[in-house]
C-alpha cells in the first residue's frame, strides 16, 4: 500500500493506506487537543490565530502560531525530500523512512508526553504537527494527491460534490469511477472518526500513552507491507 506509486496504485492500495493513516490522524488529533488544547493535524486555524495575534501586536504569541504552521510545513518538506532522495536509489524503500520517522516521533511523545504537557506544551504541539506534515506529504505523494488523511474540510467538500454528481452522470464507467472515489472518501472520514473515538475513550485513563497505539499501527503497517512484497 506504500510502495506503489502512480499507475501502479489501485483502489485497494489507496483504501488500505487511507484507513491506516486516517485512523492515526484521528487519534493524534484528539490526543493533541485533549493534552495541550492545540490542533495538531492541520494548520488552518493556526493561521487565523497568527494573523489575529499579529494585529494585536502580541508578537511572541503570534510567533508561536507561526511556528505551528512552520513545523507542519517542515514535516511535509522533510517527507517529500526523503521520498525523492531515496526513490532515485532504491525505489521500493522510499516510503520507509518517513513512516518510521513519524512512528518514532509518536512513540517519543507517548513516552515523554506528561513531561512535555506540563513543561513544554508548545514543543509537544510542534512534534505532532511535524509528524502530521510528514504523513500528509507521504500519502499525497504516493497517491498522486488522491488521498489526504490529516484533515477533513476538503474531504467533505469533495464528497458533497461527488454525491451530487451521482444524479447527473449517466455512463457506467463514469459512475463506477465516481463510486470508487466516494468509497475512498467515506473510508478516510470513517477511520478518522474511529481514531478520534478510540483516542477519546482511552485518553482519560492512559493520556498520551494512547500514542503508543498510533506508533504501533505505523510500524506494523510498514512491516506488513514489506512482507507482502
Amino acid at each position: 500500500m506504500f510502495r506503489h506509486r502512480g499507475e501502479a496504485r489501485t483502489l485497494g492500495h489507496n483504501l488500505r493506506v487511507a484507513s491506516l493513516l486516517s485512523f492515526v490522524a484521528g487519534l493524534v488529533n484528539i490526543a493533541g487537543f485533549l493534552s495541550v488544547q492545540r490542533l495538531t493535524t492541520n494548520v488552518t486555524g493556526h493561521f487565523a490565530f497568527f494573523i489575529d495575534e499579529f494585529f494585536k501586536l502580541n508578537l511572541l504569541q503570534g510567533f508561536i502560531f507561526f511556528l505551528y504552521i512552520f513545523f507542519f510545513f517542515l514535516g511535509s518538506f522533510t517527507s517529500s525530500f526523503i521520498i525523492e532522495l531515496i526513490y532515485k536509489k532504491k525505489q521500493t524503500y522510499n516510503y520507509v523512512i518517513p513512516v518510521l520517522l513519524e512512528g518514532s516521533i509518536l512513540l517519543v511523545v507517548a513516552v515523554f508526553g506528561v513531561f512535555l504537557t506540563n513543561q513544554y506544551p508548545d514543543v509537544l504541539a510542534f512534534l505532532l504537527l511535524f509528524a502530521m506534515g510528514l504523513q500528509n506529504s507521504l500519502v499525497t505523494s504516493i497517491s498522486n494527491s488522491i488521498v489526504r488523511t490529516t484533515h477533513l474540510t476538503g474531504l467533505f467538500t469533495d464528497l458533497g460534490i461527488e454525491l451530487s454528481q451521482l444524479y447527473f452522470y449517466t455512463h457506467q464507467e463514469q459512475k463506477t469511477k465516481l463510486k470508487a472515489s466516494i468509497k475512498l472518501r467515506l473510508t478516510i472520514i470513517s477511520f478518522f472518526f474511529i481514531g478520534g473515538i478510540v483516542g477519546g475513550i482511552f485518553y482519560s485513563s492512559i493520556q498520551l500513552h494512547i500514542l503508543f497505539i498510533a506508533g504501533a499501527v505505523l510500524f506494523v503497517g510498514a512491516a506488513l507491507d514489506r512482507l507482502k512484497q
